[in-house]
């Protein structure tokens, strides 16, 4: 399996990313996550709609506690054709009890830790703590990524303006 070193630190230290390197204007890979019922979701079930996928170390944290609330706010203003998936390593019930806790109810949040697909298919799945990477990855309808952010401090947030601009133009087209 690929390695890729110097892309992610975590509070300065650096980390080893496992997985395929993906870029802008590659095909967006299919993978199967665990909803919060533990019913597996592909990713290929949101084809046709613009997608987000953002992947974060875990909910429990600050950091991703804040990024979800944001595109769980900004996906109201996004209208029906895009999806904003939040991918973890989190159980499905953490993931459920956090986000009944948080009131987040326009994203959708799935669990990568069963076989850490996304992790592997995005190359953000980081070998020293089994953990996701801080990334934000947008594709367009057709299942192309068309903008991508892999945060290079993983206790800093991705840049939303960047994120949105780029959904914005796809789901305008």
């Amino acid at each position: 399996m690929k390695e890729r070193t110097g892309i992610v630190t975590m509070k300065g230290n650096p980390l080893t990313l496992v997985g395929n390197e993906v870029k802008v204007g590659d095909a967006a890979p299919d993978f199967v996550a665990l909803d919060n019922g533990l019913a597996p979701v592909p990713f290929s079930s949101f084809r046709g709609k613009v997608c987000v996928l953002c992947s974060v170390p875990s909910l429990d944290t600050s950091v991703c506690d804040m990024e979800t609330r944001r595109f769980n706010e900004e996906a109201a203003r996004l209208g029906s054709n895009v999806a904003i998936l939040t991918i973890s390593m989190d159980l499905p019930f953490a993931q459920k009890r956090w986000c009944g806790a948080a009131g987040i109810t326009r994203i959708q949040t799935l669990s990568d830790h069963r076989d850490a697909a996304f992790g592997i298919a995005y190359g953000v799945l980081i070998k020293e703590l089994r953990l996701l990477a801080r990334a934000v990855f947008v594709c367009d309808a057709e299942g192309v990524i068309r903008y991508m952010q892999v945060v290079k401090e993983l206790t800093e947030e991705p840049n939303y303006a960047a994120a949105l601009d780029a959904v914005n133009k796809l789901a305008r087209k």
